[in-house]
């Protein structure tokens, strides 16, 4: 299992990742899961506390390796 976190997208994008993902064959829950976190802020500064991110946990590494390829930053 490995877990590959993209910052900086908004959910559109990740949905189309996504539906990418899908339409090459992975299915979702078998092959690969995802979880969208949005930033959250304090009220001290204009510096987010938690940046938004989208974390994809893939169960076969050569999906991870393959995704990273194509989307990694």
């Amino acid at each position: 299992m490995t877990e590959v976190r993209i910052e900086n997208m908004d959910p559109n994008e990740i949905l189309d990742i996504v539906k990418s993902l899908r339409t090459s064959g992975l299915v979702q829950g078998i092959d690969f899961d995802f979880s969208y976190r949005q930033s959250k802020w304090d009220n001290f500064g204009y510096d987010a506390v938690v940046k938004q991110h989208t974390l994809f946990t893939f169960y076969v590494d050569k999906h991870a390796t393959m995704f990273i390829l194509k989307y990694g930053t």
